[in-house]
């Protein structure tokens, strides 16, 4: 789901390292995590088969991105992500002002 009003986006882009290690279980489990996170509206996410993805998440405010940056469980998953699953990332937090569609 896309939001049709502002809000805030995080972009995560990031290079994956060699191997699994894990990885796709965890991808998994955050997934089925921030589902229920209060002040989620949606998620876009795609990798390509030379290991950089993007994710972006669309959210209601500031607090509910913050609030999912501190969860316990996720706080975890980035620690591992800097040390096995990641050669570099980058995040931005942004704002959405508008939106223009075409199409679906």
């Amino acid at each position: 789901m896309k939001p049709d009003t502002e809000c805030f986006v995080v972009i995560f882009t990031s290079t994956r390292t060699e191997g699994d290690n894990g990885y796709a279980e965890a991808s998994e489990r955050m997934m089925q995590l921030v589902a229920d996170q209060p002040g989620l509206l949606g998620i876009d996410s795609i990798r390509g088969a030379d290991g950089v993805g993007i994710t972006i998440s669309y959210w209601e405010s500031e607090a509910a991105i913050l609030a999912w940056r501190e969860h316990p469980e996720h706080r975890v998953i980035q620690a591992r992500g800097r040390a096995e699953w990641y050669s570099a990332f980058h995040t931005r937090v942004c704002r959405v002002e508008r939106e223009y569609r075409f199409g679906q």
